[in-house]
């Protein structure tokens, strides 16, 4: 029976079980659509009792600002057991958002081979609330073009629940799904699945969403999995592919009693994991949403559990107002280096030639430098009529040996003191605070012939909220009291930051 629990055969009911639909049949109608084989047993066979029992899990997003999704990492065991947590994933769906298709990955659970399977037999896929097209086109171009790593199994896919599961929440979240990609992986080999990677790459893109399907914990007590599975949630937000494997790798050498399978879609995850880190882990944002086990369902024990975590995976927003090039932001580095060198009549032996973006004119500009972690001059302005390369060395010399806060910069000190130039937008004269968003935006402000700005980034340095940001600028800067922004002419303006 403990076994059972991680390929979800659980007796819904006897007569859910007594309509469970039989295998597919061969006649030529037929082969056209996938049907359901874990109705009755993973979830209920009816449309009826499927949204009886999703009804409180559900409630799809339709916040307009939260990025839509580019993977989820969802559970596959019984819907008794892990639908509330694969529903927390499912309900980041907003509504508004038309994926071209999706992606469902996950472990086969019956048969091992080298690569992955992926379904190209049927059109359709059926669950008891409708068909789903499945973009057969998709799976042939992934076979045709995937190296031997993709094939065509229906031994994998026939019998197989991991994807079916998540069918009937597509059906539910979605007011129309599209075309499915369904592939089950057969193996644990690292070149295998980042050569499946690789071929997965171009589409792993906003048109598409991924549904990555893994339990996680297998038959451990009650809390060895808890450790186990929220061990490995970490280093899923936190970390890439190699501390994935590393991470499983821990969780085995921790010896815990009756831990199986660390996770057993680890196969899919690693697929997602060496896509994302090849184009670029620090554009993604992953939220762990929810951890649950089978111990914490009337169906289950403490003693031997299966853990189910949920994630959902989404780009961050590009806030980049320049889109400087590796080349520029050197350039800006070697500038500000430099001109601090000269002053001090120190040998510079990089390259402090302007290119692209440096040549222009009219940008304002701010040069940090901080030493041993600790602020050390801080010079700016606003506009400039010279070339931003000439603005650079001119604040970067003024931040070294002009900053009234500071002693000038000694030699000693020049060689280890870091830099950081911050690109200044046009400002933007606002009338109402609420149109400065904290940590985005640098604040201006003038009153009388008094004036103080703070960047946007001393608000995530301080710590401080919106208005203890602007307290402190107008006493500590502007020197108009703590309140004095309040009647002061107030500006915002952005920042891209190039730091050394």
């Amino acid at each position: 029976m403990l076994r059972n629990l991680h390929i979800g055969i659980v007796i819904l009911s006897v007569a859910s079980a007594l309509m469970n639909p039989v295998m597919m049949s061969r006649n030529t109608e037929q082969q056209q659509i996938r049907k359901p084989a874990v109705a009755g047993s993973f979830y209920p066979s009816t449309a009826k009792e499927i949204l009886s029992m999703s009804k409180g899990w559900l409630h799809t997003s339709s916040d307009s600002h939260m990025p839509a999704p580019q993977a989820i990492i969802v559970p596959h065991a019984g819907y008794v057991f892990s639908g509330e947590v694969a529903a927390s994933a499912f309900n980041r769906l907003p509504k508004g958002k038309a994926y071209k298709r999706i992606f469902l990955l996950g472990p086969s659970h019956r048969v091992g081979f080298a690569g992955a399977s992926v379904d190209v037999m049927y059109p359709y896929a059926e669950t008891p609330l409708g068909q789903i097209p499945i973009d057969v086109s998709t799976g042939n171009e992934l076979i045709r073009s995937g190296g031997g790593a993709f094939t065509f199994r229906n031994d994998a896919h026939d019998r197989e629940h991991c994807l079916e599961v998540q069918l009937p929440f597509l059906q539910m979240v979605m007011d129309e799904v599209p075309p499915i990609v369904p592939v089950i992986i057969g193996t644990q080999r690292p070149e295998v699945l980042e050569q499946i990677a690789g071929t997965l790459e171009q589409y792993f893109n906003e048109d598409n969403l991924f549904i990555i399907s893994s339990d996680f914990s297998h038959y451990p007590s009650y809390e060895d999995a808890k450790k186990s599975d929220l061990y490995l949630a970490e280093t899923i937000v936190s970390g890439g592919l190699e501390d994935f494997r590393e991470a499983l790798s821990d969780i085995r050498g921790k010896g815990y009693t009756g831990q199986e399978t660390a996770a057993c879609g680890a196969c899919a995850i690693s697929v997602l994991l060496s896509m994302m880190d090849s184009q670029g882990r620090d554009s993604f944002q992953t939220e762990h949403l929810m951890y649950r086990n089978s111990g914490d369902s009337r169906y289950g024990d403490k003693y031997q559990v299966v853990g189910y975590n949920s994630f959902v995976i989404s780009r961050k927003e590009d806030t980049s107002l320049f889109h400087f090039t590796d080349e520029e932001k050197a350039g800006m580095i070697a500038a500000a280096r430099s001109a601090i060198h000269s002053y001090l009549g120190l040998e510079f032996k990089g390259d402090d030639s302007p290119v692209g973006i440096l040549k222009e004119k009219g940008y304002g500009v701010f040069v940090t430098l901080n030493l041993n972690g600790h602020l050390r001059g801080c010079i700016g302005r606003f506009t400039s009529s010279s070339s931003l390369h000439s603005t650079i060395r001119e604040m970067a010399r003024s931040a070294a040996f002009s900053d009234p806060r500071f002693p000038p910069l000694s030699k000693k000190e020049a060689p280890e003191v870091e830099i950081e130039v911050s690109v200044l937008s046009p400002l933007k004269k606002i009338d109402s605070i609420d149109e400065f968003k904290l940590g985005r935006d640098g604040i201006f402000m003038i009153k009388g012939s008094r004036h103080g700005t703070f960047l946007p980034q001393v608000a995530e340095e301080t710590g401080w909220d919106t208005e203890e940001f602007l307290g402190h600028c107008a006493r500590d800067k502007a020197g108009i009291g703590y309140y004095g922004w309040k009647d002061a002419e107030l500006y915002t303006y952005q920042t891209e930051i190039v730091k050394e």
